[in-house]
């Protein structure tokens, strides 16, 4: 890299937030239908992990949009809908928790990127993905680390990841009130830990996962 000579001045730090100009290089190699994917719940305890393919009418402005954990509640719940409203198409994958014990959360989290992809109709001929990931897939593809934070197709792809999932345990809740899904997600907080400790498992947990995975036995014991 070339140096450059000192003005004197302070250089001002780039300008923080999604743009297009990941979409505009896809688009620069002849890409029409451009694809950003992202996935919410590969650290959790318990739920499925959510993937989310979105391809944005291009340059749709969508105020707010950024890092879906940037953001609150309510600030996705409102974006979810300008998502939608101005997505050419989109899909929803995802890939439940019995799935992710046996084939583990990066090809989970990949099988529910995929699932994603696949929804949309005509496919994507480039896609934009959060993360060092690649999908085996033949399109053309570029991951994109901290990808929701550069790409406005991502940041879009994670509001809906996000919201989906954050709907779905709340859900879970419902059939599961011992544990306070309604709350943390599923996410390993200290309220969440102590549930399983005192409870065991439940069928929605991830086996797998250390901090699940030592209460097997507990669990066989609740359910003989």
């Amino acid at each position: 890299m070339r140096a450059t000579r000192g003005t004197g001045k302070k250089s001002r730090p780039p300008k923080e937030g999604p743009s297009w100009q990941f979409e505009h290089a896809a688009c620069a190699l002849g890409a029409q239908r451009i694809a950003g994917i992202d996935e919410a719940g590969r650290g959790p305890l318990a739920g499925p992990v959510v993937a989310a393919a979105v391809i944005l009418r291009q340059e749709a402005a969508i105020s707010g949009l950024n890092d879906s954990k940037l953001l609150t509640a309510n600030q996705r719940e409102n974006l979810f809908t300008l998502v939608k409203e101005n997505a050419v198409g989109f899909g929803v994958g995802l890939v439940p928790p019995e799935t992710i014990d046996e084939i583990n959360i990066l090809q989970a989290t990949r099988l529910a990127m995929l699932r994603a992809v696949e929804q949309i109709a005509p496919l994507p001929d480039y896609l934009l993905i959060d993360g060092p990931i690649s999908l085996d897939v033949n399109t053309p593809q570029r991951p994109v680390i901290k990808g929701d934070r550069l790409s406005f197709s991502i940041a879009a792809a994670a509001i809906l990841a996000k919201v989906t999932r954050d709907r779905i345990m709340t859900e879970l809740h419902e059939q599961y009130p011992l544990y306070g899904f309604h709350v943390h997600k599923g996410y390993s907080t200290q309220a969440h830990r102590d549930a399983i400790r005192r409870h065991g498992p439940s069928p929605v947990h991830r086996k797998c996962f250390k901090g699940v995975k030592e209460y097997q036995q507990m669990e066989l014991m609740l359910t003989k």
